[in-house]
């Protein structure tokens, strides 16, 4: 697996892997399987302990991904941030591999081909390693959906958002309720609360700031998805 270290936002599918490093906590995205699907691979750099956001596809990628040596990082626990199976694919594979701690919201488990071994709530709490991350409940795309959120003490906020958020839109709803029910939860849980300079990361596709997007929030309300 060939890890880039300028990291943009964007990796192609079956390419290359992109890599941030912050003081505390590096960044690796991955795209993986037929839908473009993003996995997002957080390593504590201090403990080397390390977290994977939405095993999606792929098994073996994400495997070539966390490497096969002695000084591999321990995958402490995967999290699926919603329940549709895009987001699953490689869950079991995964978790079974690197006997790791799965994660996600009650409301979205049922569906998951492995039962989590935590349910994380609004408000919640994961670490990886001396690092953590804050559960967002984002309800609309599904009604378990979260993304999680890790502030850098050394500069801006790190939010990962699965399909609840992408640049240009909130993610896809099956009714106008839902649809109202998730650009609330996104304008007051994440938009109101957090800063221009956020810079999120979504299930699919490429990365934005929360900067670039607020201006079109209103736009996104009136058109209605």
């Amino acid at each position: 697996m060939n890890v880039v270290d300028t990291y943009t936002g964007h990796v192609e599918p079956g390419g290359d892997a992109t890599r941030r490093t912050l003081p505390k906590l590096t960044i690796t995205k991955l795209s993986v399987g037929p839908m473009d699907n993003n996995a997002y691979l957080l390593i504590c750099r201090s403990s080397g302990e390390a977290l994977l956001i939405d095993a999606a596809a792929d098994p073996e990628r994400i495997s070539d991904l966390i490497g096969h040596g002695p000084d591999r990082p321990a995958l402490r626990t995967v999290v699926t941030t919603h329940q549709h199976a895009d987001h699953w694919q490689a869950l079991g594979a995964v978790a079974g591999a690197n006997g790791s701690n799965t994660a996600a919201h009650p409301a979205d488990a049922d569906p998951l081909p492995v039962p989590p071994d935590f349910l994380v709530e609004h408000g919640d709490t994961l670490t990886v390693g001396e690092n953590v991350l804050e559960v967002i409940h984002l309800r609309g795309h599904t009604p378990g959906s979260i993304a999680l959120l890790y502030r850098d003490p050394t500069g801006p906020p790190h939010l990962f958002t699965g399909d609840s958020l992408f640049p240009g839109g909130v993610g896809k709803t099956g009714s106008p309720e839902e649809f109202t029910s998730l650009l609330d939860d996104v304008s007051s849980r994440v938009f109101d609360v957090l800063p221009d300079e956020t810079w999120f990361y979504p299930g699919h596709g490429d990365d934005s700031t929360l900067g670039e997007q607020r201006p079109h929030l209103e736009e996104w309300r009136a058109r209605g998805w």
